[in-house]
């Protein structure tokens, strides 16, 4: 079982930033592709980015391509999501996954480890 504990959610601005991190605890941290999820009040769970074991690669779904950032530093067992230009319709629940090896997770259903979520809320 892997634990996932996710943090950095607030309350922020439209056009402000944030940074959510999420830490991994153990030693096959480098071995799990890491995602992050939203789900808006209402709506269903979405995809916002993933990033290979390695870091070697990254994709982010077009609603936040060229705001957002994802990276990983697996000698900290953590991985972030950088948002930066906030906009009220980011606001939702993030949620980090993980999947041991997986190539290009898009979907939530392949990822095999869920965090709690963390709530980001952004004001207009």
């Amino acid at each position: 079982q892997v634990q996932l504990v996710e943090s950095g959610g607030g309350l922020v601005q439209a056009g402000g930033s944030l940074r959510l991190s999420c830490a991994a605890p153990g030693r096959t941290f480098s071995t799990y592709t890491m995602g992050w999820f939203r789900q808006a009040p209402g709506k269903e769970r979405e995809f916002v980015a993933f990033i290979s074991w390695s870091g070697g690669a990254t994709y982010l779904a077009g609603s936040v391509k060229g705001r957002f950032t994802i990276s990983r530093d697996n000698a900290k067992n953590t991985v972030y999501l950088q948002m930066n230009s906030l906009k009220p319709e980011d606001t939702a629940v993030y949620y980090c996954a993980a999947r041991p090896w997986a190539t290009r997770p898009l979907e939530a259903n392949e990822y095999d480890y869920w965090g709690q979520g963390t709530h980001v809320t952004v004001s207009s």
